[in-house]
């Protein structure tokens, strides 16, 4: 009965296909946690959980796990319990730590699956993942920033090479092609520009910038994340592979060239 009103959308292979797969997500902060419940509403029968943090209180406004009965918890600890909570049925394996390089390669060998949702939001891991995906076939979708952003009509989806107006996308493809990978990474990220007045110098130990953050923005990374990773296990087309050139008319506002 639960898988009803799905199986009508998309047929019964297709929802069968979806419990036989598997599905990574690293990072269950606002948009991973919203991809990865989305994940597991929509069928998906397995999942590997990767977060090292807490529930804060700087969480409250934006990120699906954050309650104030929550606070302090483990972030694996709490969407394992909700996700189980929605579909008792659901295989689950928790990593409560943060990956960094060799932890990370270990863990990725460890636990073969269909997509890995890189949903980090700081620079070198989330590299480091990025790449290491790459490098090993799999099936990978990338959330950019989606802090010091408003509008939710200029989210867009796309393969890397498609991405621009994204500071941290440029970062990310700057870093990449340094690998000799110019392509082939799915994303989610908006060219909406990030105002000066958005952003607090805040220097800590995984990042040095604070930004602004509402509600309904890393909801929207989430769950477009999701849909990439499902249309894609079903045997659709999630974007177009080929740029849209409409947003390519001149050198300054191609991809490879905006900051």
């Amino acid at each position: 009965m639960m898988y009803q009103r799905t199986e009508l959308l998309l047929g019964k292979e297709a929802v069968q296909t979806l419990q036989k797969a598997c599905v990574m997500v690293v990072g269950l902060g606002g948009v991973g946690a919203y991809a990865a419940e989305s994940l597991a509403r929509s069928g998906v029968g397995k999942m590997i959980l990767i977060d090292g943090d807490v529930v804060s209180q700087t969480n409250l406004n934006r990120q699906l796990l954050a309650l104030h009965s929550t606070l302090d918890k483990n972030k694996t600890d709490v969407l394992f319990q909700r996700l189980k909570d929605i579909n008792p049925a659901i295989e689950i394996v928790c990593y409560t730590e943060f990956l960094r390089d060799s932890r990370m390669e270990e863990i990725l060998d460890a636990n073969p699956c269909d997509w890995v949702v890189d949903a980090i939001d700081t620079l070198s891991p989330k590299l480091f993942l990025l790449i290491n995906c790459v490098k090993r076939g799999l099936k990978v979708v990338s959330s950019m920033g989606s802090g010091g952003k408003l509008d939710p009509t200029l989210v867009k989806i796309g393969d890397i090479s498609q991405s621009y107006n994204c500071p941290l996308a440029s970062h990310i493809r700057k870093h990449l092609h340094k690998q000799g990978i110019y392509e082939g990474i799915a994303t989610v990220f908006s060219p909406e520009e990030v105002k000066r007045e958005y952003c607090r110098e805040e220097i800590s130990e995984n990042k040095r910038t604070t930004v602004g953050t509402i509600s309904y923005m890393p909801a929207i990374f989430g769950l477009n994340i999701a849909s990439i990773v499902i249309r894609s296990l079903i045997g659709l087309e999630p974007y177009e592979k080929v740029a849209d050139t409409r947003y390519y008319k001149n050198k300054k506002a191609h991809p490879t060239t905006l900051n």
